[in-house]
């Protein structure tokens, strides 16, 4: 590796898509991985970018939703980690959800094979000093405790955190077919995308009872419960009102049990999780419940009276820095250039969000190897958004881990004309207005980066 390689700390979603753009700029990286020698609580795998929660990325609807708005944005910059999710698709209605086991071994190959990739198998306790020259720390939110202390001692400001649950996941062949059916919600995909439980109203709030007496596992006395509101337990939504699931993930709107011909008072669904659809994930019941308590309440959901799980629910410590004070406009530490941050630990929220900024992270640090000026994606676009929120957000004392959303995007105007009038646009019609404004200027931007020397001069470059 000669005096320009880049050192990755974290094979994650981020790390690997940094590692990637870098490579396929002509860069060489050193991925520092501590697994297999070492494991964090949530992660089970030795391959490269681990799914250690849900397999699905969300919407994959580009016209109308941000987040599939944002897979489109990567797949237009050619991302690495949007090309295995589409390689490793499993149905999923309109959302993109993958094999998580090929979508890692996909990944991992990639690089491990790639003649500019050196793989380190080795956990890095502290920020590495200026003798390793670039480094982008992407160790995500499981960021090890000797790393994350190093972090916060060489950075001054007081750490963030927050805990994320992870749903559990059962053998399909053990989910009773006689009382579940197959569909979509809406029907969207091909009908076999997801699998649903049926509850009635007295089966609905004795499940809501089982939740909320139901044995939790402990936090340690150090430790301050605090909770991402876009992935709370299901027994921590339980507790916000009895009524709260119905709203939330055993919501029945767009969903008829077949048996009955009307829709159920709530429904459970199991999304497919492997190719080979031997595997059923709980959509949206990410629990810190027991282990026993976890089998023994969610076997009272019909259909699941003799589920067998693959894998219990668990909870785990989610880090993140605050990235408005410490980095710049480029991802960088402002008090040591030379280091980048990237996926999750910065803030972000969601797999394909902490890709981007792993992405960005990879081409910022290019651009600046090679004395490129780097040019910053448009506010209006999914990336810029997301980059935005990690970078420039205002609201410091409450800084939050923040998926893609239309929130970031600047306003967009009330009014359109159409035949020669105006007139206000709203739901559907403002989000395809927020889609097709961020694609056309997203396109603009993938035309300037794929372009040597470029300068924008209305943006601040290096």
């Amino acid at each position: 590796m000669n005096e320009k390689a880049v050192h990755i700390i974290g094979a994650g979603l981020a790390g690997s898509e940094a590692a990637w753009q870098l490579v396929s700029r002509g860069i060489p990286v050193v991925i520092h991985e501590m697994k297999p020698k070492k494991f964090s609580p949530a992660h089970k795998s030795d391959n490269f970018a681990e799914l250690v929660c849900s397999n699905s990325f969300r919407s994959d609807d580009a016209q109308c939703n941000a987040v599939g708005l944002l897979h489109q944005e990567m797949r237009m910059a050619g991302s690495l980690i949007m090309e295995a999710a589409d390689k490793c698709r499993v149905p999923a209605g309109g959302a993109l959800a993958v094999d998580r086991d090929a979508f890692s071994l996909f990944i991992t190959e990639k690089l491990r094979s790639h003649p500019l990739v050196c793989v380190v198998e080795e956990e890095i306790k502290s920020i590495p000093s200026e003798e390793w020259g670039y480094t982008i720390i992407s160790t995500g939110p499981l960021t090890s405790e000797s790393l994350a202390l190093d972090i916060l001692q060489q950075t001054g400001e007081t750490g963030l955190n927050f805990y994320d649950a992870i749903a559990p996941v059962v053998y399909t062949e053990s989910i009773n077919m006689d009382i579940a059916w197959f569909q979509s919600r809406y029907d969207k995909g091909n009908g076999k995308d997801y699998i649903n439980c049926p509850l009635n109203e007295k089966q609905y709030y004795e499940f809501v009872e089982a939740l909320l007496s139901g044995e939790q596992k402990e936090f340690h006395d150090f430790e301050k419960e605090e909770y991402f509101n876009g992935c709370l337990p299901i027994e921590v939504m339980a507790k916000r009102g009895k009524d709260t699931l119905l709203f939330g993930p055993m919501k029945p709107v767009g969903l008829t049990n077949p048996r009955t011909g009307s829709r159920p008072y709530a429904v459970v669904q199991l999304r497919q999780d492997n190719f080979a659809d031997s595997l059923r994930n709980i959509v949206g019941f990410q629990t810190k419940l027991k282990y026993g308590a976890q089998k023994d309440i969610f076997r009272r959901i019909p259909g699941l009276e003799k589920a067998e799980f693959a894998r219990l629910g668990g909870i785990h410590k989610n880090t993140f820095i605050k990235s408005p004070i410490l980095l710049d406009n480029y991802l960088r530490l402002k008090t040591r250039p030379g280091i980048y941050f990237a996926g999750q630990i910065t803030g972000c929220e969601g797999y394909i969000e902490s890709a981007a900024i792993g992405y960005l992270a990879g081409y910022f640090a290019a651009c600046q190897i090679t004395s490129i000026l780097a040019v910053i994606p448009p506010a209006e676009t999914a990336f810029g958004s997301i980059l935005r929120h990690v970078t420039e957000c205002i609201d410091i004392k409450d800084f939050q881990p923040m998926n893609v959303n239309f929130g970031l995007f600047p306003e967009i105007s009330d009014e359109i004309g159409v035949n020669g009038k105006k007139h206000k646009i709203k739901g559907i019609e403002r989000k395809q207005a927020y889609c097709q404004r961020a694609l056309i200027a997203a396109q603009q931007w993938v035309n300037k980066i794929n372009k040597k020397n470029t300068i924008d001069f209305t943006k601040e470059t290096f």
